[in-house]
């Protein structure tokens, strides 16, 4: 079978294992629980006892997660959809525009402005006489750490972090289970090899565009 090699995949002749680092995931909030069951819950959690799996939303780093899973849902899962980064440089700001927009008349009087042309605001992007009014929408400290779609650290580094990350999640993934990969043109091809060598090639089944 042909196989990618990227920097970092052998050490001394052998894969590198995914690092695996197991963390205890702590229970930040609970939704649609009365006081009764949510204190079970965490009376479990004190003893050190399983607790029960539902409607979980974890928040984190897979690299913490998906170790944090193994020992619980190893074998066991029937579904699992993943939405990694395309790769394609977008930072997800755009240009917005409002057709048709009125001559911006003065500022109203509890505006902050004096009125009349005192309170023109000359930084607002605009074209008056009923032009239209474009802006960038530059994305938000939030946007840009969840959604940037930038990877900027060079497809061996995109590889090596596919690659540790699929073999987890077919440790997770139960035999008949199934894997969606959401991606595009950029790197998918990439991302099949990795997946044809983790999961065999046996076991792809289709593309869906």
């Amino acid at each position: 079978m042909t196989e990618l090699i990227w920097n970092g995949k052998y050490r001394d002749g052998k894969k590198v294992a995914p690092p695996r680092i197991a963390l205890p995931l702590q229970t930040i909030e609970t939704v649609n629980e009365s006081t009764v069951q949510r204190q079970h819950m965490l009376d479990l959690f004190s003893q050190g006892r399983p607790t029960e799996w539902r409607n979980r939303l974890i928040w984190g780093d897979k690299t913490h997660v998906l170790p944090s899973l193994l020992p619980e849902l190893a074998g066991k899962v029937n579904l699992i959809y993943i939405d990694p980064p395309f790769d394609t440089g977008a930072n997800f700001s755009y240009l917005a525009t409002i057709p048709d927009a009125p001559e911006r008349g003065p500022l109203a009087p509890n505006s902050g402005g004096t009125g009349g042309d005192e309170a023109d605001d000359s930084d607002s992007p605009r074209i008056g006489g009923g032009g239209a009014i474009s802006f960038v929408k530059e994305p938000s400290v939030i946007e840009q750490k969840a959604y940037r779609d930038t990877w900027g650290k060079g497809l061996d580094s995109y590889l090596k972090w596919f690659y540790e990350t699929v073999v987890l999640l077919r440790e997770l993934l139960a035999d008949d289970g199934s894997l969606y990969v959401h991606l595009d043109h950029h790197v998918s091809h990439y991302a099949k090899a990795v997946l044809d060598e983790v999961f065999g090639t046996e076991n792809f089944k289709n593309e869906v565009i």
